[in-house]
């Protein structure tokens, strides 16, 4: 299902957009693909971390998670096969590969594009790819129908936000603070200040992510943006009931996952008359 058609979706009931993230293979396949099924019934759009050694837009918890599934052998071929079995099984929702260009550049951007295209994914985030360098990506993403999706942060230049918004699609990755992934306490004044000026300027839905943590977190900035990317909060489970790359007492993991992420969900929705 392609991003722009679960927008729509989402006006029509009222809602705005849930997106959670993992990293594929934490602790390990099979755990990581249980975990994945459960954030698939209540994200709208699934949003599939690649493991890499070296994270650098992220904190200590996906610092972590990613460590974790290394460890147990996953390599990007898992994660492709990961997203196949997810988008068989729920093919009503979008999902999204976030990975660093390093593991494009080895397999090859177009063998890498080509591949997320089989698989059923449906965008591609790059935290490290500046836009001045994103050319040949971005063809070969027009070419498969597949949507670049940026990030764009509360310092990012007026300059580079045009350049941007020229090549994004899908929807613009909103980084609510400046600094790496992690939960915050509070949304600041400053980033919805961001939001609706971003709002002002983009013509793409806009999904918040960095700092939001929990439900209160996503009924406050939903008022103001499409969409809500929990990342690290929802890590934290798989690190909690984590030993030695397993996840021990499985029936009241998944329990906890999906009381947590249904919580979230309901955070999004009958906001769609509040968006300014």
């Amino acid at each position: 299902m392609k991003i722009e058609e679960k927008f729509k979706e989402l006006r029509d009931k009222k809602e705005k957009a849930f997106i959670p993230f993992l990293v594929a293979g934490d602790p390990n396949f099979e755990d990581s693909k249980e975990a994945f099924e459960v954030i698939c019934k209540y994200g709208d759009i699934i949003e599939i971390g690649i493991p890499f050694s070296d994270p650098v837009a992220d904190g200590l918890t996906i610092q972590k998670a990613d460590f974790r599934a290394l460890s147990s052998g996953i390599t990007p071929i898992h994660a492709f096969k990961l997203a196949k079995e997810l988008n068989m099984k729920f093919p009503n929702k979008p999902k999204v590969f976030l990975t660093y260009y390093n593991i494009i550049f080895k397999m090859g951007e177009e063998k890498f594009v080509k591949k997320c295209s089989e698989v059923g994914i449906s965008g591609i985030i790059v935290p490290d790819l500046p836009i001045e360098e994103c050319e040949s990506l971005y063809k070969i993403c027009k070419a498969y129908n597949i949507d670049l999706i940026f990030l764009v942060a509360p310092t990012t230049t007026e300059e580079r936000l045009k350049k941007i918004l020229k090549k994004a699609s899908g929807f613009i990755y909103a980084v609510s603070v400046t600094g790496i992934t992690g939960e915050r306490e509070k949304i600041q004044e400053e980033t919805k200040n961001f939001i609706k000026n971003l709002k002002e300027k983009c013509h793409l839905p806009v999904c918040v992510g960095f700092g939001i943590s929990k439900r209160e977190h996503i009924e406050e900035i939903t008022k103001l943006a499409d969409g809500a990317i929990v990342g690290s909060a929802i890590v934290k489970i798989i690190e909690k009931y984590c030993k030695n790359n397993k996840i021990e007492n499985k029936e009241k993991f998944l329990k906890e996952l999906e009381k947590f992420v249904k919580e979230l969900k309901e955070g999004t929705k009958n906001k769609i008359l509040e968006r300014v």
